[in-house]
C-alpha cells in the first residue's frame, strides 16, 4: 500500500477549492484535482464548466471518477497532520470555518470568502497567488452580517445622522454629506450612554422594588387593621349582647315576679276559701244532724248557736286581677336604649381613641419658631410663659405677636397623633397648623388662614373656626389628644383620661407640610395660668 511522504506540505493534497485536505478527490480532463463534492457544486453554479484552476472549458460536463491512489493519500496525510499544538477554539473565540471535528481557534479573517481560518487552513491564502489578494484581518465572527450589503466592504464606520454602520464606499455616495466616525469611537460614546442607560434601568427597577415593597406593606397593615377592626367589633359585639342578655334577665325577672305576687294573692285567697267552705260543710252537717232529733229541749237549744252562719268574708268585692304587661317590653327597650346609648358611646370612644393611638409620633418643640417670651425645656418636650420677652436674633420661622410654637416635624400624608398635658392650665390653645402660616402681627387661627385647633379657656372649649364652634367645658381635661388623617382630610381631638371625643373637624384640604403648635397661654399676675404644656409620650390602657 502506498504511503504518503510526511514531508509533503498540504499543498501536494489540498483542494484548491474548499482548501482542505482531499475528500473523494477527483481528476478533470485537465489533470486537476478536486474534491467531488467541491467541483460538483461548483459546476451546478456555473452556466459553463470550466476547470477552477485553469479555466479550460468543456463543451461537455466531464464524468469524473474517484482517484483511488490520491484518496488514499490524501487520508493517510490527514492522519499524519499535526495539528494538536494549534489551540482549540474557547467559547469568547472566533472558530476556524474549515476545521471539521474539534474545531481550532481562527487567526485570521477572509473578507473575500466570509470565512475564518485556523493557522492550517489559513496556509494556502498565504500560498497561492489568487487568495493571497484576499483582505484578510483579525478573526471576526458572523463575517456576513459585517459586510456592507451594498457594496461588499467591511462595514468600519458609523453614520451618525443615519445611526447606522457604513463602509468606505457608502461615504462617498448614499451618505457623503452625513457625518461618520469609526466604529470605535461611536462604540465608546454608546458605551457611556449604555452605562448611563443602565443606571437609570436600575434606578427603575429599584423603585418599582420600592412600590412593591410599599404594597406589601399596606396590604400588611391592612390585614393589621382588618385583625384590629374584626377584634373591636368581637369585643363592642359582645358588650352588645351581654347588655342585651342583662335586658331579656332584668325583664325576665320583673314578669316572674309579677306572676309570683299574682300566684301567692291567689293561692292566699283560694286557702281562706277553702277554710270557709270546710266551716261552713261542718255546720251544714250539725244542720242535718240537728234536723233528724225528735228531743223538741235538745233542738231548741242548739238551733240557738246554729241558726247564725259562721263569720265569713264578703267575696263580691274580693278578685284577682292577673298581672298587666303592657308597656313593661317597651319600657324594658327604653332602658335598654338608654343604656346602649351610654355604654356603647363609651365602649366605642374607648376603642376609637385606641386606634388612633396606634399612630403616635414623637414631636419636640422648635426653638426657632417660638415667641420670645416662650420657655422652652431642654428636651422639646414642655413649653410656658416665661413673661420676659427674650432678645433673639430675627427669624423667619419666629411667632412675634402670639405666644405660639410649632415642633421640628411636619407631616405631608398618611395619619399622625400626639398627646399634650393640659393639667392645672386655665388657658391653653393646640392643634395643628400648615406650614405658610402668618407668623408676624396678628394672627386669626382659623382653619382658613391654616389653623386647626382647640382653644381652652375659663368660659368652656372652642373650636376656633368662623363660625366659633363651641362646646361644653370639661372640668377634669387633663391631657388631649390630636389626631390628624392628612389624605382624609380629617382633626380629632380627645380628652385622654376620659376616654372620650371631644370635636373632630371633617372635610378638611390640606396641600402643604402640617406642624404640631402649642399656646401656653399668658402667665396673668396672680400665676394662675404659669404651668406649662407638656407633650407627653401615649400611655394605652388595656
Amino acid at each position: 500500500m502506498a504511503s504518503a511522504n510526511t514531508s509533503w506540505s498540504e499543498e501536494n493534497f489540498s483542494c484548491s477549492i474548499c482548501l482542505d485536505v482531499f475528500s473523494s478527490p477527483v481528476s478533470t480532463p485537465c489533470g486537476h484535482n478536486f474534491c467531488r463534492t467541491c467541483i460538483t457544486k461548483y459546476w451546478d453554479e456555473q452556466v459553463k464548466y470550466k476547470c477552477p484552476v485553469c479555466n479550460k472549458i468543456f463543451n461537455i460536463r466531464p464524468d469524473l471518477q474517484v482517484n483511488t491512489l490520491l484518496s488514499e493519500l490524501a487520508a493517510q496525510f490527514r492522519l499524519s497532520v499535526r495539528v494538536k499544538e494549534q489551540p482549540c477554539v474557547e467559547p469568547a473565540e472566533v472558530p476556524c470555518d474549515v476545521c471539521t471535528g474539534t474545531q481550532l481557534k481562527a487567526v485570521k479573517s477572509c473578507l473575500e470568502c466570509f470565512m475564518s481560518f485556523c493557522q492550517t487552513h489559513l496556509e494556502p491564502h498565504q500560498r497561492v497567488a489568487v487568495l493571497k489578494k484576499h483582505r484578510l484581518d483579525e478573526p471576526m465572527d458572523r463575517l456576513e452580517d459585517r459586510m456592507c450589503k451594498k457594496h461588499n466592504r467591511l462595514l468600519e464606520l458609523f453614520c451618525q445622522t443615519e445611526q447606522a454602520c457604513v463602509c468606505q464606499f457608502c461615504t462617498e455616495t448614499d451618505h457623503k454629506s452625513h457625518p461618520v466616525v469609526p466604529l470605535k469611537e461611536e462604540y465608546e460614546v454608546k458605551t457611556a450612554q449604555l452605562g448611563k442607560i443602565e443606571a437609570e434601568v436600575q434606578q427603575m427597577i429599584q423603585e418599582r422594588q420600592k412600590n412593591i415593597q410599599e404594597i406589601k406593606d399596606t396590604v400588611k397593615r391592612s390585614k393589621a387593621d382588618a385583625d384590629r377592626e374584626m377584634a373591636d367589633g368581637l369585643q363592642v359585639l359582645t358588650a352588645l349582647m351581654r347588655c342585651i342578655e342583662k335586658c331579656q334577665d332584668d325583664l325576665n325577672q320583673m314578669v316572674k315576679e309579677r306572676l309570683i305576687s299574682t300566684e301567692k294573692q291567689a293561692e292566699g285567697l283560694i286557702k281562706e276559701l277553702e277554710q270557709e267552705i270546710e266551716d261552713l260543710t261542718n255546720r251544714s252537717l250539725e244542720m242535718k244532724q240537728l234536723s233528724h232529733t225528735k228531743d223538741h229541749l235538745h233542738f231548741l237549744q242548739a238551733f240557738r248557736s246554729l241558726k247564725n252562719p259562721p263569720t265569713t268574708r264578703d267575696w263580691t268585692t274580693v278578685e284577682v286581677r292577673p298581672p298587666s304587661y303592657v308597656g313593661t317590653l317597651r319600657r324594658s327597650l327604653d332602658q335598654l336604649e338608654e343604656t346602649l346609648n351610654m355604654d356603647m358611646k363609651t365602649l366605642l370612644e374607648d376603642v376609637e381613641l385606641k386606634r388612633v393611638q396606634q399612630y403616635e409620633v414623637d414631636v419636640t418643640l422648635d426653638p426657632d419658631s417660638a415667641h420670645p417670651k416662650l420657655i422652652l425645656s431642654e428636651d422639646g418636650k414642655k413649653v410656658y410663659d416665661g413673661v420676659v420677652r427674650k432678645k433673639l436674633q430675627d427669624n423667619p420661622k419666629r411667632f412675634t405677636k402670639h405666644l405660639f410654637v410649632l415642633t421640628r416635624q411636619s407631616f405631608s400624608s398618611g395619619r399622625f397623633y400626639f398627646e399634650v398635658q393640659v393639667k392645672d392650665k386655665t388657658r391653653w390653645c393646640l392643634g395643628v397648623a400648615r406650614e405658610s402660616i402668618k407668623r408676624k402681627g396678628q394672627i386669626i387661627a382659623t382653619p382658613e388662614m391654616g389653623y386647626w385647633n382647640l382653644f381652652s379657656c375659663k368660659d368652656g372649649l372652642v373650636f376656633n373656626d368662623d363660625p366659633d364652634v363651641c362646646l361644653p367645658l370639661r372640668a377634669e381635661l387633663q391631657k388631649v389628644g390630636v389626631f390628624v388623617d392628612y389624605d382624609e382630610g380629617l382633626v380629632s381631638f380627645y380628652d385622654v383620661d376620659a376616654r372620650v371625643h371631644i370635636y373632630s373637624a371633617t372635610g378638611c384640604t390640606f396641600s402643604e407640610p402640617l406642624y404640631p403648635f402649642l399656646y401656653p397661654g399668658n402667665n396673668d399676675y396672680k400665676g394662675d395660668n404659669s404651668g406649662p404644656l407638656i407633650i407627653s409620650p401615649v400611655n394605652q390602657t388595656d
